[in-house]
């Protein structure tokens, strides 16, 4: 699947216990790759930036609603078709809660706003755990 000019970054985080978390940013923003990244290093968890090479799974994919050539709507859905069941998470800096409901309908699993707060970051973490069984750290992380 091609996005067009969007970019990704995918990276592995491990925590203490050798449980690993796979995350793929795909945004065409390096602003927004570099917070999302930065929110998950405060949660513990020691970050690598890895090639995407075809094949990859990810337990969460992080999702930019406006991207040129491919929308985040559409790579989702396109995804989806794929049979990738990874927790997908679309963010959007659109207000419409039209748009969001379009987004969501191409087969997200949750929508924020952009950027992704540390409160954001904190329920997916949760929210994969519950998937996984409770296998992912650092998911109660204290901001001041």
């Amino acid at each position: 699947m091609v996005l067009g000019k969007a970019s990704s970054s995918s990276f592995s985080m491990k925590s203490d216990d050798d449980n690993n978390l796979t995350v793929l940013v795909v945004d065409d923003s390096p602003m927004i790759r570099k917070l999302h990244d930065m929110h998950f290093k405060k949660f513990g968890h020691k970050v690598q930036v890895d090639l995407f090479r075809f094949g990859d799974s990810f337990d969460l994919i992080l999702m930019d609603k406006e991207m040129p050539v491919m929308d985040g709507a559409e790579a989702t859905k396109e995804l989806r078709a794929m049979g990738v069941k990874s927790m997908i998470a679309g963010v959007t800096s659109l207000d419409s809660p039209y748009d969001k409901q379009v987004f969501m309908e191409a087969g997200l699993d949750y929508c924020f706003n952009k950027p992704l707060t540390a409160d954001n970051i904190s329920f997916l973490l949760q929210e994969l755990n519950k998937k996984n069984g409770d296998k992912i750290r650092c998911c109660h992380y204290q901001f001041g």
